[in-house]
């Protein structure tokens, strides 16, 4: 495509030759054809980067196919990790958030000092930790939740 622009810049600009209309028409007839085949090689391109109509190449062309692949593979690998973590990052800043929030309410129904004692008991328990710095690497692991004793002792009647 930039060499038809081209092209034309380089034709717009220079004076034009073909003054006469035989020649005007085989120069167009020629672009046209060019311009053909560039649509064909780019759809068969297109096609071989799809996994289809592979039966005419040979090693060298699939190994050269294969790095293509390859390399934009992992620019879209790059990009969706590069996601995954602005995902990550907003979220947990949205967990810090709602994490304060939940702070100052238990502070405002129970009081400062059984608020500060359950913030760091309930981080512990649940073994919940937000942390600052996203790039760090992480383990994730999955746990059962504790199960709180609530059976009545016996001989205690449930009103």
């Amino acid at each position: 495509m930039r060499s038809v622009i081209e092209r034309y810049n380089k034709v717009k600009e220079e004076p034009h030759p073909l003054a006469n209309p035989i020649s005007e028409v085989k120069y167009w007839q020629s672009e046209a054809a060019n311009l053909r085949q560039q649509l064909q090689n780019l759809q068969a391109n297109h096609r071989h980067l799809m996994g289809e109509d592979l039966s005419g190449l040979n090693v060298k062309d699939l190994q050269n196919l294969e790095k293509q692949l390859e390399i934009g593979l992992k620019g879209v690998r790059m990009r969706k990790d590069h996601i995954l973590i602005d995902e990550i990052q907003e979220l947990n800043r949205q967990g810090n958030l709602i994490h304060q929030e939940n702070l100052e309410l238990y502070q405002k129904v129970y009081g400062r000092r059984n608020a500060t004692r359950e913030d760091s008991n309930s981080f512990i328990n649940n073994r919940l930790s937000i942390r600052e710095d996203p790039h760090e690497p992480f383990c994730l692991q999955l746990c059962q939740p504790q199960q709180e004793n609530h059976e009545t002792p016996p001989g205690t009647t449930i009103g």
